[in-house]
């Protein structure tokens, strides 16, 4: 058992970054003494203050931008780049030196993640970032505010979760890894978004959610950030007398958030300008981006404010007179995110997909559709016949349900702070549970749509410890890897693959699982790559499970890796008989390693982006 007296939980968001933490010394059983930590940020030139969230934004000024002293910290003293508000404003203005959007960078597997990218449509002259070193500078920003904070109780020495989005595939959970062991995080798990959010509600309801919930209830998580839209199921199930949390499902990445919607309000506010003469350039389309976003935020946190002003600044020398000067109407921002990305569609509706151009630029993969509601369909749609494997179930199953019924829903993220939004999303599935027979599914209250994550990341934290409720659930897909069939060369004819399951749906953090006797041909010496899949859907296949064939629905490819694994003293090339031994660590990332016959040597490839493999 752990003796750091904090459970630190760290929301490394798109938008935002929080940090919240659970006194251990001063918490008993469900009952906690939990905090938010007051991040120490810049807000302007020299300015300093104390504010609950961390814009995850890093400005990187030019050498001659700004005064000697404007971006010194307490605990650094002067620094090249800014982090958080401040970075946010001066880079609304001034966005090609402006880093946005990194975590969704982080996790796109179609760009070199260490390479110097962002800004990613900068000029030449403007010095670059990887979109690891990003996260790397939100993180330890973090880790210094707290020692600032609490010089007594040393960041290292406590524990620490950080969070992810629950579609991340294997690569983008170890690159999220490594950030935070980068950023000197020496005691560190990963834990999904949605349980984090599902977290937070359980230890604010100070023991009150077994009141709110039932055994045969499946909850519903709808977490839409701002770069992500993330789509859980978590059943409540009876275990032992006592009820029991158990992740369900998950779904598939979806790069749709907050970053689309400001986007859009974007686009809407141009229209408006150019009907009255004023053309926006590609320049001024990407400030007036951030000023939505700013502007979106204030209109759904204060539902009293009708108009927000939008100035933007010109590129010319007449930086006051050029500028571009209008408002973002709460209409506006109804119309466009309701009816864009919120339709009222039917349960049969499933994302569209569209042809795509041959060539595009270089950018993050959005999701082709931006209805959050065909995006749901699409989900519970591919999971009608989840609960048919999970014990104590099986008889909540409609038999002739095309899609599986939520009883219960919780939301997290800023979008929702419009009640409007939430309605939509309520009738939305309501209708579609009328229309099978269905009893309406109930809205979990109380969520903090801001920093439900953080909390809920330090509650999971005190909870590892085995004091609280945990849910359950594992990994949130099967993992394959891919087995090339030995057969003679056929001109034109690929070799076909098989794929072998290395770990099982629901495998837990800290377990190992060695496959069956089977041996496999290993080729060292020599460049290779492995391919890997994973599956939302396939929960019946155990470890050494081998297919041959399967549907497009079913498995999905993930980023291969490319390796040399050293000969140790064989020809290159050479094919090795091995066994294999799959591991999930603590940290939640997957590990493969290949023993071969007779020997004390192991090779570990390990499911991430790292472009090598270590004996």
């Amino acid at each position: 058992m752990s003796d750091a007296r904090y459970s630190i939980g760290i929301d490394l968001g798109t938008t935002h970054c929080a940090l919240s933490f659970v006194d251990t010394h001063a918490s008993d059983g469900e009952k906690t003494t939990q905090h938010v930590l007051s991040i120490a940020q810049l807000t302007g030139p020299g300015a300093i203050d104390n504010l609950p969230l961390l814009p995850s934004f890093l400005y990187l000024p030019h050498p001659d931008e700004l005064a000697s002293g404007d971006l010194f910290l307490p605990w650094t003293g002067q620094r090249e780049f800014a982090v958080g508000e401040f970075a946010r404003s001066r880079g609304a203005g001034t966005p090609i030196r402006l880093v946005s959007s990194a975590k969704s960078w982080l996790c796109h597997p179609g760009v070199d993640r260490r390479a110097g990218i962002l800004p990613n449509d900068a000029p030449p002259e403007v010095a670059r970032v990887s979109p690891l070193e990003s996260s790397v500078r939100y993180l330890t920003h973090l880790r210094e505010a707290w020692d600032h904070a609490h010089p007594d109780a040393p960041f290292g020495e406590q524990d620490v979760t950080v969070t992810i989005p629950a579609s991340f595939d294997p690569a983008a959970r170890e690159l999220t890894a490594e950030a935070a062991e980068a950023a000197g995080f020496a005691r560190m798990t990963l834990l999904e978004e949605p349980q984090a959010a599902l977290y937070s509600w359980i230890q604010k309801s100070g023991g009150e959610w077994r009141k709110q919930v039932k055994i045969g209830d499946i909850i519903l998580v709808v977490d839409v950030g701002g770069g992500t839209t993330d789509l859980s199921l978590i059943a409540v199930i009876e275990r032992d007398g006592n009820l029991e949390l158990h992740r369900v499902a998950v779904g598939d990445h979806i790069l749709l958030g907050g970053d689309n919607m400001d986007l859009a309000l974007a686009h809407v506010v141009a229209r408006k300008l150019a009907a009255q003469g004023t053309q926006a350039d590609a320049w001024q389309l990407r400030a007036l981006t951030y000023a939505c976003r700013a502007a979106k935020e204030t209109l759904l946190s204060d539902p009293a404010t009708e108009t927000v002003p939008l100035v933007v600044p010109s590129r010319g020398s007449k930086l006051i007179g050029g500028s571009i000067r209008t408002e973002l109407t709460r209409a506006e921002l109804t119309q466009t995110i309701l009816d864009g990305f919120f339709p009222q569609v039917d349960s049969a509706a499933r994302p569209v997909s569209r042809a795509r151009v041959g060539l595009t630029q270089l950018g993050l993969p959005y999701a082709q559709d931006a209805g959050i509601t065909r995006q749901l369909a699409g989900f519970l749609g591919r999971q009608v016949g989840a609960l048919a494997e999970l014990e104590g179930l099986r008889e909540h199953v409609a038999p002739e349900a095309s899609f599986l019924h939520p009883t219960a829903v919780l939301f997290n993220g800023g979008v929702f702070k419009s009640t409007l939004l939430v309605e939509r999303i309520m009738t939305t599935l309501n209708g579609w549970l009328a229309a099978e027979g269905a009893a309406p599914a109930r809205l979990l209250e109380g969520a903090d749509l801001d920093l439900a994550v953080a909390r809920g990341a330090a509650y999971y934290g005190y909870v590892r410890r085995g004091r609280g409720v945990r849910i359950r659930g594992g990994t949130a897909r099967a993992y394959y890897i891919a087995i090339e069939s030995a057969m003679p060369a056929v001109p034109g004819l690929e070799p076909p693959v098989q794929a072998l399951c290395v770990a099982p749906f629901g495998m837990e953090e800290g377990t190992d699982a060695e496959l069956p006797a089977q041996e496999f041909g290993l080729v060292v010496g020599e460049p290779v790559h492995f391919r890997f899949f994973g599956s939302s859907v396939r929960r019946q296949d155990q470890v050494g499970t081998l297919l041959d064939y399967w549907g497009p629905e079913e498995l999905q490819e993930l980023e291969e890796i490319q390796a040399t694994l050293p000969a140790a003293g064989r020809s290159a090339g050479e094919v090795v008989p091995v066994k294999l031994h799959a591991r999930v660590t603590e940290a939640g990332t997957l590990e493969l390693e290949a023993i071969p016959r007779g020997s004390d040597e192991r090779w570990k490839v390990e499911f991430d982006v790292r472009g090598n493999a270590n004996a």
